[in-house]
């Protein structure tokens, strides 16, 4: 019975990354310490398998495809807000930082930092703190989670889907079977961005992207 009742109070972790190698070490480095009970690679597959299986914490990539690890955590947090994040990326962008702290309470760390500090990250999620890596702390976070809150009014919810399935160079017809909308709607929501932000071509478009970290950098 005891036993039992210590498996029960490990953690359980899903893990959301769209490169397998990587999750797959992530997860052998997790399982020695915690319970991962699923992996996924994009982040419509993160929201949908965080609300079944109800993880205690999602060790999440910031760039993933088909929905941004950040937008698929805010999802889940208006969901299922027991549930707690901890962020890796590759780049070291404060914008990106602020806007994962205005999920709460969650950890943030670099990729090529990963290892110890993850676990520390880990560590002080679970304990209900906030972990922001040393390397992306900046004298101003008031001003820039005030640009981060600034961009997400600007657009709504859909338009920051289209913007990335455009960006990621899917079709129109494409969008619309991933957005489940007609090929109408997306090509109105498509305009409409377009003129506001004076988008005027592709290129546009994926450096608007990453610059509301909606995609990685590409490389």
């Amino acid at each position: 019975m005891e036993t039992a009742s210590a498996q029960r109070k490990i953690p359980r972790f899903l893990i959301a990354d769209d490169h397998a190698m990587f999750s797959e070490a992530l997860r052998t480095y997790l399982e020695k310490t915690y319970t991962v009970v699923g992996m996924v690679q994009h982040g419509r597959a993160m929201v949908a398998e965080a609300l079944r299986l109800l993880p205690d914490l999602i060790v999440v990539d910031v760039g993933m495809p088909l929905l941004n690890g950040l937008d698929a955590a805010r999802r889940i947090k208006a969901l299922a807000p027991g549930i707690k994040f901890v962020f890796l990326t590759m780049y070291e962008d404060p914008n990106l930082a602020a806007a994962a702290l205005e999920l709460g309470k969650i950890g943030f760390v670099l990729k090529h930092s990963a290892g110890q500090e993850l676990l520390k990250a880990i560590d002080h999620v679970l304990h209900g703190k906030p972990y922001l890596t040393p390397k992306l702390r900046t004298n101003d976070w008031v001003a820039t989670r005030a640009r981060v809150r600034q961009f997400s009014k600007e657009m709504t919810p859909r338009q920051r889907e289209i913007v990335q399935l455009h960006a990621e160079g899917r079709s129109i017809k494409q969008i619309a079977g991933v957005l489940e909308i007609s090929e109408k709607t997306v090509e109105f929501h498509k305009h409409h961005i377009q003129q506001s932000f004076n988008l005027r071509s592709n290129a546009d478009v994926v450096l608007f992207a990453v610059k509301q970290g909606l995609i990685p950098v590409p490389l």
